[in-house]
């Protein structure tokens, strides 16, 4: 299979936006008939360093439920996630409904990053497929594009100074004014959440409510573990997330899958960059798309 310099010299020989997507369909279907499962795609073009729609919420089940559409559930799930995070309410509804398409039978496949809110969908999975080069991270749910845990900790700051200093009053009064009303009980409801959400995927899908919950307790509390991570965006590479207890496999000890699975990536950015697509969510046949601004 060819690999990112190839794919890049077909992209330039396109002479019609669309024929990027062909590619990208072509590589897709590939992958497909080679797993013998249906192959999803969400996708964010977040490295990207632009502003735009690139988060998980509400707005994707339509997405889903366009690439869900003609899928033979028989056959089982293979979501391929590359994002940023976001809502953990928008995972809960994404997860709770591929679920029931597939009757649970989901892998995911992380060919370069799930962070967050996507770290909290691999863990809906009976197996999740990294590579060496693959992130998952830190479950930190993020409102309005802010890490929940950040919102939470300055408002503590903002309590233990004002105890000290009741001078600082109007400081903390104009910083804090950046945040709606109620932000803080939605943070740290989103916080509590994301918890309770990923205790319950882990017990129907990887492991075995009742059966494996010291298992579960422990990746729960390693993916929620904040005083150590200090960071939203701290990295977990494979051997992290086997160490934790997640069931990962390592996708390159399939050459074949792994070469297909890099086709795939790489022909989704390379489109989504030329096409200035911000978010991508489809299959080998259907997808739909957010758009930065006007294709050139």
């Amino acid at each position: 299979m060819p690999g990112w310099e190839e794919i890049q010299q077909q992209a330039n020989e396109c002479s019609e936006p669309h024929e990027l997507i062909i590619i990208k369909n072509e590589y897709c279907l590939k992958l497909s008939e080679y797993t013998k499962r249906n192959t999803i795609l969400y996708y964010s073009n977040f490295l990207s360093g632009r502003d735009g729609d690139l988060s998980i919420t509400d707005k994707d089940m339509t997405g889903f439920m366009n690439a869900v559409h003609k899928c033979d559930k028989s056959k089982g799930l293979d979501l391929i996630l590359h994002t940023p995070g976001g809502s953990p309410t928008a995972a809960e509804s994404i997860v709770k409904y591929l679920k029931k398409m597939f009757n649970n039978d989901i892998r995911v496949i992380v060919p370069h990053m799930a962070m967050s809110a996507g770290t909290m969908i691999s863990c809906s999975a009976k197996e999740i497929i990294m590579a060496n080069h693959s992130s998952l991270g830190p479950i930190d749910p993020q409102l309005s594009g802010i890490p929940a845990y950040n919102i939470k900790a300055e408002f503590e700051d903002a309590e233990t100074d004002l105890q000290d200093y009741p001078e600082k009053a109007q400081f903390w009064a104009i910083r804090l004014q950046q945040y709606p009303a109620a932000f803080l009980k939605a943070a740290i409801d989103a916080i509590e959440l994301s918890s309770v959400l990923i205790k319950e995927w882990l017990g129907d899908s990887m492991y075995q409510t009742g059966i494996d919950d010291k298992k579960i307790a422990q990746i729960v509390e390693s993916l929620n573990e904040h005083d150590v991570s200090l960071v939203h965006d701290r990295h977990y590479d494979i051997d992290k997330c086997k160490d934790i207890g997640l069931k990962v496999s390592q996708l390159e000890m399939d050459s074949k899958l792994q070469d297909h699975v890099l086709s795939v990536h790489h022909s989704t950015l390379i489109a989504m960059d030329k096409l200035n697509i911000a978010k991508l969510i489809g299959n080998e046949e259907y997808a739909v798309y957010s758009f930065f601004g006007t294709i050139a």
